[in-house]
């Protein structure tokens, strides 16, 4: 299921970042050359899908081996076309690149990369969690990686990270799908973290009194 619904957003966006005839036409002022941020866009969309795919075969480690057949459906939807719609919009040739320029940008890009190393260092210290196959589950704490030292304030970090990747994409692009999307990540993932942080707080009786779901001191 995850290889599926993670390989289709690369694909489809991919189709809009070329400017496929079928999508946008032939018109001659369509033809132009895109706007560096589209180029960077695009690299940093596929980097996201192309990191998530590489964790899911190396790194995830799954408590249940399947996956009800219908999330299938109902995930590729979600993340196919969420993928269609951002792409038309930011690969579109009447794209306006973001008010601030490249101080806009560049500050995006360095808040993705870094959102998506803590993401990737979070998924590495839950994954450390379950070696050699055990499906116990222990209290995450925070390790050597400054990355991971988000664990001494919420439950999962892994999640913080995620929006953060995503806030920083709508700020990248000042694109409103781009930020309507990340609202819409932001609302699902709150509630998996208030899940995640319940369960914490019923298997574990010693388990960190101060931490949060998902973000520090707040929520």
């Amino acid at each position: 299921v995850f290889l599926i619904e993670y390989t289709g957003p690369l694909f489809i966006y991919f189709l809009f970042y070329f400017r496929m005839t079928f999508v946008y036409g032939l018109d001659e002022r369509f033809t132009s050359s895109p706007h560096p941020v589209v180029n960077l866009a695009c690299i940093c969309h596929s980097f996201h899908y192309i990191k998530r795919l590489i964790e899911t075969v190396f790194v995830h480690r799954f408590s249940r081996g399947t996956m009800p057949l219908r999330n299938i459906v109902k995930n590729c939807l979600y993340y196919w076309g969420f993928a269609a719609w951002l792409a038309y919009y930011i690969n579109h040739p009447l794209y306006t690149p973001p008010s601030y320029g490249k101080k806009q940008i560049n500050f995006a890009v360095i808040m993705f990369l870094l959102c998506e190393a803590g993401n990737f260092s979070i998924h590495v210290a839950l994954s450390d969690l379950r070696r050699n196959g055990s499906k116990t589950s222990k209290i995450p704490y925070p390790t050597k990686n400054p990355f991971t030292w988000l664990f001494f304030f919420v439950s999962c970090p892994n999640y913080t990270y995620e929006v953060g990747t995503w806030i920083s994409f709508t700020i990248m692009t000042q694109c409103v799908p781009v930020g309507l999307f990340t609202l819409l990540c932001f609302i699902q993932m709150t509630v998996w973290a208030k899940d995640k942080h319940c369960t914490y707080l019923r298997e574990f009786k010693d388990y960190p009194s101060h931490r949060m779901p998902i973000i520090p001191f707040l929520l």
